[in-house]
């Protein structure tokens, strides 16, 4: 580890995003320097430890793993600071009188007597005092930067408190910093628990009890619950904290006095909600309820009003060349009549057709109509199979960005101060959608317009907290028209047909002479391997006609020989194998290289991304890159540190490699994170794993994500019992609850 001091003559390159900086460091000598700085500017005096390396580019650097700030110790060094622009207001000739006036005392006499710069020409008292103000602050985040750096924070983390806090810092650090998970984006509960503990905060204080109660409903929300039985809740946070159980249990009550828990009795136990998470079920269960109403008038009319719409409904049906069975006929029917319906169905039971009803009977009115899905996968599949164009639910919201400069959150545009413009609003793969989104959603739906809910119940529930497609139609509150006979081209498919015997609990029949349905027989890992990278580069593409990225392995599991995590690796080595012209870099766990398929996992409101034409001239841009979307590294820039991938629809996103956290290789995915989209084909290897995991729900969303193809590889065992297997993890949610107590029926 070498060791460096002396001043910054030149800042060539800095990344605003992460504080990535490429800078001239003059020590007798030019340096040229690399590292993560925040608040660097030209004329500081730093002391570095870290090691030359050579880029192959830009030849000998000096890379940084540790810094601090030192003072100017002569005037020479006092004049080249403040005349580098680090004090606004102050160029070099200004430096330059005020270190002739007061030479080496020149910073002594600005901390403690600032009214003397007063003395020199050119600098009011009010200037003065300004140059006196910036100085002070720049002293005290220095100050705090090294206290933090006491504590393991890093310097980008440490300027985040610094800003948050100011000089309370030192305060809040001492008597609560528990309160940083609250506060700081990217300071979790853990990373506060590790800060505490080398302050010297005691392992049972109230803070830190009350702190990992709430961070346990978190983690709770992380598995789709919107709440936790008691019970459930104080054993978690009993054996997270490594405390009594009866510790958790004394601060449930003061969690619920400081409004950051709801607790409600259930019998014997209670039900513990963050806060948030209760009024978030009660929103949305008011804002049904105020929306559920019929749109005609009971009555006399109403046999009459019936045959009309059931005359257009035949009319359609003719235009159209269609034929709807009597559930369908009912569903369009319903959707006239009330101002929210749910429709719900299995894969070939005729969803599409249905909709396509719906929006031509619903045009023929001259309505406006609004499409949406929660994925642009899921969107785009909506407008190739209605011919109407359908959005993503956040754009549909028009999501604008955050702007950290001026405090503003993400947000949507379109909310109860700005509604929708639609008389009928339909929304496709409703068991996609979490409690979060849904909220949002009815916000920006004023009272009188349609709401038409379709996704399969079947399917795994939404990533996200709470399970609203089910809630819904557990509540029992609203039309609720379930089709279920598969139309004769659906029954050609056995994808279709085997689909629903799953479902039904019914046993497949295990072959490869299917058209479009295989399972191959293959108890060896390596072997399993071997046949992924052989159907997806050579004869699945073929098969199918699409690109290898279109072909889809889908997997119970992240972890184990055939989780996600060592499958992406195992793909990418075959099927984006490295060469001399990729550039490619190795971020946290995972190596990422230009080619590769990869995922965002996390819902990102903030990043921009932009379309470009064939000449690179920008034609399209927003924000919001969402959980699921996929998408190609387009490029990698060692120097800038940023990777491009592009996304569906040519959505180019420049992140920068912190950023990058947010996002891993998709050769690979669970069947969990596939909800929503469709692949022209996929495989599914299954070997064996948990029994609660690899069960009937999880199999049934697999094979309904293929549009043309489905290869199981692995047990024909593994397969039989999964079909057999009905549990699934039980999700706590009580959206169907609230609907009830709101309609006076609990």
């Amino acid at each position: 580890m070498a060791q460096l001091k002396g001043f910054v003559t030149h800042i060539i390159y800095r990344n605003n995003g992460n504080g990535y900086t490429v800078f001239e460091l003059n020590t007798g000598d030019e340096i040229t320097c690399v590292g993560t700085f925040q608040s660097l500017e030209e004329g500081e005096i730093l002391e570095l430890e870290g090691d030359f390396t050579e880029h192959a580019v830009y030849g000998s650097q000096f890379k940084v793993s540790s810094f601090k700030f030192s003072s100017p110790e002569d005037a020479a060094g006092m004049e080249r600071y403040l005349g580098s622009g680090a004090i606004k207001g102050v160029g070099a000739s200004l430096a330059a009188r005020i270190v002739k006036r007061f030479g080496a005392d020149t910073f002594r006499i600005i901390e403690e007597e600032p009214e003397r710069l007063a003395e020199i020409k050119g600098i009011s008292e009010r200037k003065a005092m300004d140059i006196a103000s910036q100085m002070e602050e720049k002293h005290e985040m220095r100050e705090a930067m090294v206290y933090l750096q006491k504590y393991g924070i890093s310097n980008t983390l440490a300027v985040r408190i610094y800003e948050t806090y100011g000089s309370r810092l030192y305060r809040v650090l001492e008597e609560n910093p528990y309160q940083l998970a609250d506060d700081i984006d990217g300071i979790g509960f853990r990373k506060a628990d590790e800060l505490a503990a080398r302050i010297g905060i005691h392992t049972d204080s109230d803070f830190r009890i009350r702190s990992g109660i709430l961070y346990t409903l978190l983690q709770a929300s992380g598995e789709g619950h919107m709440y936790l039985p008691g019970s459930v809740l104080i054993r978690r946070a009993a054996a997270l904290l490594d405390l009594p159980q009866e510790a958790i249990a004394d601060q449930l009550p003061n969690l619920s006095m400081d409004k950051k828990m709801v607790i409600k009795k259930n019998g014997e136990d209670t039900i513990c909600y963050a806060f948030s998470y209760y009024y978030a079920e009660l929103a949305c269960a008011r804002m049904l309820v105020e929306l559920n109403q019929t749109m005609l008038p009971e009555g006399e009319l109403l046999p009459a009003q019936e045959e009309a719409i059931l005359k257009r409904v035949d009319q359609i049906q003719q235009q159209e060349g269609l034929m709807l069975d009597e559930l369908q006929r009912k569903a369009v029917l319903e959707s006239v009549r009330n101002s929210i319906l749910i429709l719900t169905g299995g894969p070939g039971t005729g969803k599409t057709t249905t909709i396509n009803t719906i929006i031509r009977y619903f045009e023929g009115e001259g309505l406006d109509l609004y499409l949406a899905a929660p994925t642009g996968r899921a969107a785009k599949r909506m407008t190739e199979a209605t011919g109407y164009e359908a959005r993503t639910i956040h754009r549909m919201l028009e999501l604008s960005g955050a702007m950290p400069e001026s405090g503003k959150k993400a947000s949507f545009e379109r909310n109860e101060d700005n509604p929708l413009e639609a008389d009928v609003i339909i929304v496709d793969e409703m068991s996609m959608v979490d409690i979060h989104l849904f909220q949002s959603l009815l916000k920006a739906v004023s009272p009188g317009t349609r709401l038409i809910l379709v996704g399969d119940v079947n399917q795994l529930p939404s990533v996200g907290p709470g399970q609203v497609l089910a809630d819904l139609i557990a509540s029992e509150v609203f039309p609720v028209v379930c089709l279920q006979k598969i139309f004769r081209q659906a029954q050609e498919s056995d994808i279709v047909v085997n689909a629903h015997r799953i479902n039904k609990g019914e046993q497949i029949a295990l072959t490869n002479k299917s058209r479009d349905f295989f399972f191959l027989e293959r108890n060896s890992v390596p072997v399993i391997y071997k046949h992924m990278v052989q159907l997806i580069g050579e004869m699945l593409p073929k098969y199918v006609k699409a690109s290898p990225f279109d072909i889809q392995v889908l997997t119970p599991m992240r972890k184990g020989s055939l989780g996600v995590e060592t499958l992406n690796g195992v793909l990418q080595s075959c099927l984006n194998p490295p060469s001399e012209g990729k550039k490619e870099v190795q971020l946290g766990d995972t190596l990422f290289r230009e080619g590769d398929k990869v995922m965002q996992i996390k819902n990102n409101y903030q990043l921009e991304w932009e379309v470009v034409s064939r000449y690179g001239i920008p034609i399209d841009k927003g924000v919001g890159i969402f959980n699921g979307d996929m998408g190609i590294i387009r490029e990698i820039d060692e120097y800038a540190q940023t990777v491009l991938v592009e996304y569906d629809e040519q959505r180019r996103v420049t992140y920068t490699y912190p950023q990058m956290e947010e996002v891993e290789l998709a050769y690979a995915i669970t069947i969990h994170k596939s909800q929503g989209s469709e692949y022209p084909a996929v495989i599914m290897p299954l070997l064996g794993g948990p029994r609660l995991l690899f069960n009937r729900n999880l199999l049934y969303t697999g094979v309904t994500r293929a549009r043309g193809c489905v290869t199981i590889l692995g047990s024909r065992k593994v397969v039989q019992e999964m079909i057999a297997n009905e549990s699934e993890n039980r999700r706590y949610t009580s959206l169907d609850v609230r609907i009830r107590e709101l309609k006076g029926e609990v």
